[in-house]
């Protein structure tokens, strides 16, 4: 299925390069080959720490009978070098989760990764270490080998935002939880849910430009220090809805609501809804 999407895409976008960044269920050797072998797709993903990994063969024995060999000894494991203080660990600063600046160690090389009945491909491995001890080692990969071992990270980071809007969009908009039942139907609505996910998130930066505040929101048990998208979709309801019946708060001179106790239930309303 993603060698199949990756093709697809590749034909649409026939003069623009492409980078495919997955999470470890495109740690495949296959894809990486079908990425190559297109040509403009570089291929970017974690890699298991405990994956084969292979040195260049060496120069051929001549007069050496049968088939070339296709890879030479076997490396380390790179779960074997998280601990080994031999190794040359760099240091660097990198952006990572949520914009902020993290601190990392790292290692990285080029050479074959092998899987049994398949043909090596060529990448370049990052194993990384927080120095804090917060975040477990990990490694990623890229089919790309002349990619320094920042971008690497930092582009597989960028994939975070992708993963937060289809959480965000199944939790607060719907998306595949839809009643419909035949196929057409979720082909029609899904689109149009996420795109009101951007609408409401355009609606929301326009607001904020314009001088209106938005705050996360947060309860006695549980404090947010960052804006999330519930925040911003209770935000544009509280303005639509301020907006539209801000006079109903009003009947023939009489106040039917204190204009405080209005404001509670708008912000209680675009909350809940």
């Amino acid at each position: 299925m993603k060698t199949g999407m990756i093709k697809q895409v590749s034909r649409w976008l026939a003069d623009r390069s492409i980078i495919l960044i997955g999470d470890g269920s495109f740690a495949c050797i296959s894809l990486a080959h079908t990425c190559i072998q297109l040509g403009k797709v570089t291929l970017i993903s974690r890699l298991r720490l405990d994956a084969r990994l292979f040195d260049f063969p060496g120069p051929e024995v001549t007069g050496k009978r049968g088939p070339k060999p296709q890879k030479g000894r076997r490396l380390s494991k790179l779960k074997d070098l998280v601990d080994d203080p031999d190794q040359e660990w760099q240091k660097a600063d990198l952006k990572w989760y949520g914009g902020v600046m993290k601190q990392i160690r790292f290692l990285s090389g080029v050479c074959l990764w092998h899987t049994p009945g398949q043909k090596p491909v060529l990448i370049r491995w990052v194993l990384v270490v927080d120095p804090d001890g917060k975040c477990k080692p990990e490694a990623f990969f890229s089919t790309d080998t002349k990619l320094t071992p920042i971008h690497i990270v930092e582009y597989f980071v960028l994939r975070w935002s992708v993963e937060v809007t289809f959480q965000e969009s199944r939790r607060h908009l719907g998306v595949e939880t839809q009643r419909q039942w035949a196929d057409k139907a979720i082909a029609r609505s899904t689109p149009a849910l996420m795109g009101l996910f951007s609408i409401v998130c355009l609606i929301g930066f326009r607001l904020v430009s314009k001088g209106n505040e938005l705050m996360p929101q947060t309860t006695a048990w549980y404090q947010k220090q960052d804006v999330t998208f519930s925040d911003v979709l209770a935000f544009v309801r509280r303005y639509i809805w301020a907006s539209k019946y801000v006079k109903s708060a009003y009947h023939n001179g009489y106040v039917l609501f204190p204009a405080q106790k209005w404001e509670a239930i708008l912000d209680i309303l675009a909350t809940e809804a």
